[in-house]
């Protein structure tokens, strides 16, 4: 085989090298108020640089697929995936068959965090080859092939300045940020910035670096993390510039934080008052690189402030209440380790009066009711609502067969711990009730999302670090990480908490170690495997401690997603935390031991 070598290029921080090498495309411009009229009144002033590289989702299951031809054009397959309903059609095109033949099963998924929405050539591949060989073909990507070609969260870095009144309250941003999604774009949109808020005077554009690198895809809150990094490490900036504790300033301008509600400034504020107590911020606190520490280990406190909308996704399901009283759930949606089945059936339990042994929940199928796929934390609303609505519809049938059978007001009825109830009164056990079904049970179609009140959309949350720095190694250790977040109604308090460790941990990944590292000369992925592609392991992580902001006020806004939001907030808290550590910042992530060393070479000693 032979090959001919074409011009590459691969740094995507380099943006003086990409225009040179005509590997830029402007990406636009989007600007509000009189910016240089409003820095010239600025009391205070920062321009600085901030960015975070390119990470790949690194699945513990990498990509693939098992296919096996059943007789004739009648496709089986076993698909790691997130999109159970929206890939079948995705192998009948390019197959040129029936969609309706396609099968599409997968019970389990060992990660995916955006990746796994397609089939892929791979997939289609598996197929073909199970055609030829007449026989069942799996065929599952490589590590290395993984992580090259499976996907990758794009780069973005940010030449900013800012300005601010003497209160703190900033009053104008000007910036321009870029980043690499590959040779077919995807890099972080001109929007975005500032991250969280949205002040009266705000200019802002962005360009796209087209680097001969492997595609980009929603990795877990996308483009969220960069933004958060882009635009609270300059805020935190300036409040050191100032003299001023990072946390007043970010508690000057939650008047000027953009969301779709009025809740979320009222949100920050609580969630700050509750983290900086659990992280005890006013007694540790202390203005940047002024720790009273001895020695080459410095420690810093660093905060973050971060949003997601989280609404419910579109979602069908069937639910059946049989004779016998146990209940049973159809839905094409899927469980991807965050406990889908789980809250589908206390979802069903509770609404029923039932434990959770008489239910039992079917998902991962095609031929189930439609649901859609598992992205944008919006599974949990759109198949809770779907079953509370399917499974009070049933109860309201079962409820006029008790009422004309036992001779009381429907009205009235409830079902509670097995039981149906009339003001409090038993009237007869659950079974009995099932039983008046007749042989055949009941089912009932549920669907949504709709405007009813089960579910909504938009959270807040906040974190803060408190972590050490060896000066001499560069080494950054985590010593207690707080993550606050208000999620609406809390279904299973278990699984929720587990997402915001999850999150939490991902993010310590990116802040600390995780990265893409391409060599310009070859344009290699250099670190494509799982020795040097560093993941933290448990003594990296620190304690971690989790609260869910939970007033009245949240439950009555009805189920909300969780899934992406405590990814967004770790690499701007850990990147101020080892700023305020050392009295200097190191500007990008991850924050390596040789950048961190870095810095301090240019910034001074610590």
């Amino acid at each position: 085989m032979e090959y001919e070598v074409l011009e590459h290029f691969v740094d995507e921080r380099d943006l003086k090298g990409a225009e040179a090498a005509k590997a830029t495309k402007a990406s636009g411009k989007n600007n509000k108020g009189k910016v240089e009229d409003a820095l010239k009144t600025a009391k205070h002033t920062l321009t600085g640089n901030y960015g975070v590289h390119t990470i790949s989702h690194m699945c513990l299951e990498p990509h693939g697929t098992h296919a096996e031809w059943k007789g004739g054009d009648a496709l089986d397959v076993h698909l790691s995936t997130q999109n159970v309903s929206g890939t079948a059609g995705q192998f009948a095109g390019p197959l040129g068959i029936d969609e309706a033949k396609v099968s599409i099963t997968a019970n389990y998924e060992g990660g995916g965090f955006g990746s796994k929405f397609s089939v892929d050539e791979w997939g289609i591949a598996a197929a073909q080859l199970a055609k030829a060989a007449g026989r069942p073909v799996k065929l599952m990507l490589d590590r290395a092939t993984e992580l090259k070609a499976a996907g990758t969260r794009p780069s973005g870095f940010i030449d900013v300045t800012l300005g601010a009144d003497e209160t703190g309250k900033i009053i104008a941003w000007d910036s321009h940020h870029w980043g690499s999604g590959g040779i077919a774009g995807g890099a972080i949109p001109v929007g975005g910035v500032p991250y969280v808020f949205d002040f009266e005077h705000r200019n802002r554009s962005a360009t796209q670096v087209n680097c001969n690198v492997g595609p980009t895809r929603a990795w877990r809150a996308p483009p969220h993390p960069q933004l958060c990094v882009m635009t609270h490490c300059a805020i935190d900036d300036l409040a050191w510039k100032m003299g001023k504790d990072s946390y007043d300033v970010f508690l000057a301008n939650l008047d000027q934080a953009a969301s779709s509600g009025p809740l979320l400034p009222d949100t920050y504020k609580a969630e700050m008052e509750i983290g900086a107590k659990l992280i005890d911020w006013k007694a540790k606190w202390h203005p940047h690189g002024k720790g009273t520490e001895k020695g080459p280990i410095k420690r810093g406190l660093g905060m973050a402030l971060h949003t997601w909308g989280g609404g419910a996704g579109p979602c069908v399901c069937n639910v059946k209440v049989h004779p016998d009283g146990s209940v049973e759930s159809f839905v094409g949606s899927q469980d991807i380790g965050t406990g889908t089945r789980t809250v589908i059936a206390m979802t069903l339990a509770e609404t029923f009066g039932v434990p959770l042994t008489s239910v039992k929940v079917n998902l991962g199928s095609n031929k189930y009711p439609a649901s859609a796929g598992s992205g944008g934390s919006i599974t949990v609303g759109g198949v809770t609502g779907a079953h509370r609505r399917a499974s009070q519809d049933a109860l309201w049938k079962i409820f006029d067969l008790v009422a004309a059978k036992y001779k009381v007001d429907a009205g009235t009825l409830s079902a509670a711990d097995g039981n149906i109830l009339s003001k409090n009164e038993k009237v007869c056990t659950w079974k009995q009730a099932t039983g008046l079904l007749g042989p055949m049970g009941l089912e009932v179609k549920g669907e949504g999302p709709a405007e009813d009140g089960l579910t909504s959309s938009r959270v807040g949350g906040v974190q803060m670090v408190d972590l050490s720095v060896d000066s001499e190694t560069g080494i950054v250790r985590i010593n207690k990480y707080v993550a606050v977040q208000d999620c609406g109604l809390i279904i299973n308090p278990l699984t929720a908490k587990s997402q915001i460790y999850g999150g939490v941990i991902m993010g310590i990944a990116y802040a600390l170690s995780e990265e893409r590292i391409m060599d310009n000369k070859t344009g290699r992925y250099i670190n494509a495997d799982l020795q040097n592609y560093k993941l933290p392991r448990i003594g990296d992580i620190g304690e971690i401690v989790v609260e869910i902001y939970q007033p009245d006020s949240e439950y009555d806004r009805g189920v909300i997603g969780l899934g992406e939001p405590p990814v967004i907030s770790p690499g701007a808290a850990i990147s101020n935390a080892v700023a305020n550590a050392l009295g200097v910042r190191v500007p990008i992530l991850p924050l390596t031991p040789q950048r961190v060393l870095n810095a301090l070479s240019k910034g001074g000693t610590a």
